[in-house]
């Protein structure tokens, strides 16, 4: 089961990028494997890596100040194409937590709530400013609060104008069901299971009907 989602606070990761598919997060050579750890090494491979297995330095999850960070700012239409449950995996084993984008797809988002992954969906006009934001102050901060639903931005420059346009922090939208599973750390199965004893209670008093054909 995943990992309880609270409040945290990173830097950011630009990658503007649009229309980045599952195959480009996760190649399908790294699909072999049905273990959730260990496929940081496979994240963005195709562009992090030259063919001779050396690191570009200008792709920008080489970047040394870019590690440790959680949030990745991705471009519009993030995680279309195939419906590989790794593509999920792969951020979350090198340590991002969220991803905001214009847009998700139907099934990434999905499986990236039942990891523990947050896909935070904000407004053409939001995901601009982000950008512009980042540029003008790398080193900005924002706060992803799950059970306020609400993103902060803490930058260093807040006199400039992308963080004037941004605001200080604005909300996002996500299925209740999936934030209520996210804050309590389960999924399908460990939620019926906690409440187990409801349900044998309710069960109790409710007794099969006895047939009494025959």
């Amino acid at each position: 089961m995943p990992d309880a989602v609270r409040a945290f606070t990173s830097r950011v990761i630009p990658l503007p990028m649009e229309n980045v598919d599952t195959d480009q997060i996760i190649p399908a050579r790294y699909l072999k494997t049905t273990e959730k750890s260990g496929l940081a090494e496979g994240l963005f491979s195709n562009w992090r890596y030259a063919p001779d297995g050396s690191p570009h330095p200008d792709f920008v999850l080489n970047r040394p100040e870019m590690q440790g960070r959680a949030i990745l700012l991705a471009g519009a239409n993030f995680g279309p194409g195939s419906s590989r449950e790794h593509a999920p995996w792969a951020l979350l084993s090198w340590g991002i937590r969220a991803v905001i984008s214009t847009g998700f797809a139907d099934i990434f988002r999905a499986n990236s709530l039942k990891n523990g992954l947050l896909p935070v969906a904000v407004s053409p006009e939001r995901h601009a400013a982000l950008f512009d934001l980042v540029a003008a102050d790398p080193d900005v901060e924002l706060t992803v609060d799950l059970e306020a639903q609400r993103v902060t931005v803490r930058s260093s420059r807040p006199d400039a104008d992308a963080a004037a346009r941004v605001g200080e922090s604005f909300g996002f939208e996500i299925d209740p069901f999936a934030r209520q599973m996210l804050l309590e750390g389960t999924d399908e199965i460990g939620y019926v299971l906690a409440r187990l004893p409801a349900i044998e209670a309710w069960e109790a008093g409710h007794p099969a009907p006895v047939n009494t054909r025959g």
